[in-house]
């Protein structure tokens, strides 16, 4: 199984994807990763990502869920995931993965990230992300204001894992 943890930047999906990971004793990746040296190099420049820029991103973790599902690897991926079209093409087996929705509010993930050290996202690529965000459907929403463990048990008990 495949549990895709996504949000804007800040919301938190390194963080609970790895301790979700650790405590069910999956492997764990996060979808920065993925990037190519340019995306990053854009995105620390404060330059949004476009489409197209996002597509081989998006490719690279289409091979490796691919993969981990093949292997039959239990997986937490943390991805941002913003757009439903993005979602879809990392959707690959609905019967093996899930998808958590980290939401929080503007002001309170900007706080965040006034917070976070030595990462390339730029904190003012945040008005970007919530601009082209396309909350989900169809996933487990989580409040990112709860505590690490209450959201790490919030996302067990929905799941049933």
């Amino acid at each position: 199984m495949i549990i895709l943890v996504m949000g804007v930047s800040g919301s938190g999906k390194s963080t609970v994807a790895q301790l979700l990971a650790q405590e069910l004793n999956w492997g764990f990746s996060d979808a920065d990763c993925f990037h190519s040296t340019a995306n990053i190099e854009k995105m620390s420049r404060g330059i949004p990502l476009t489409d197209a820029d996002r597509m081989p991103w998006l490719q690279a973790m289409q091979h490796a869920i691919d993969q981990w599902l093949q292997e039959g690897k239990n997986r937490v991926l943390a991805c941002s995931a913003l757009k439903e079209s993005y979602r879809q093409m990392l959707w690959r087996d609905p019967q093996q993965i899930r998808l958590v929705y980290l939401k929080g509010s503007f002001e309170a993930i900007a706080q965040r990230l006034e917070a976070r050290q030595s990462h390339f996202m730029s904190k003012t690529l945040l008005q970007s992300q919530f601009d082209t965000l396309e909350e989900p459907q169809n996933a487990l929403w989580v409040d990112v204001s709860e505590p690490l463990d209450v959201i790490v048990q919030q996302i067990r008990s929905h799941l049933e894992i």
